[in-house]
């Protein structure tokens, strides 16, 4: 698996354009699924939270290598028409880079490194989970 990710979170759907935000839904999942299918990501998750009071309803996550991670926010062209939809008809909605799988430990040692230059002990190294 890559050591990239998209988290695409969303919040409720602006109001009076429910029946647009299940549409635009379903075409976020249309897409991940051809996007599989032809290699441009590896693979894609979607969670739906039960309520909580917050502003996040849900959220895709998006499994890929650096280079897929990075086409998709710079240069996919239906990526970008799908983000556009959706923030018009979603609130809070966001597209976060994430780092998963293997490179999550040489992220853990950069920010432990940053902790013992505040004079604090550094955090365990991250080496077995998430594939590390």
């Amino acid at each position: 698996m890559g050591d990239r990710a998209l988290f695409i979170g969303f919040g409720q759907p602006v109001r009076g354009r429910e029946e647009r935000a299940v549409q635009v839904f379903g075409e976020f999942l249309e897409l991940f699924g051809r996007m599989e299918a032809d290699g441009r990501i590896e693979s894609m998750e979607v969670t739906l939270l039960d309520p909580h009071g917050g502003d996040l309803g849900g959220f895709f996550l998006v499994n890929g290598s650096e280079d897929q991670c990075a086409a998709l926010l710079n240069a996919d062209e239906d990526f970008r028409r799908a983000v556009i939809d959706a923030g018009l008809i979603v609130d809070n909605f966001g597209v976060v880079p994430a780092r998963s799988g293997q490179a999550v430990g040489p992220e853990m040692a950069l920010y432990g490194e940053a902790v013992a230059k505040l004079g604090g002990s550094a955090p365990a190294t991250v080496s077995q989970h998430n594939g590390g």
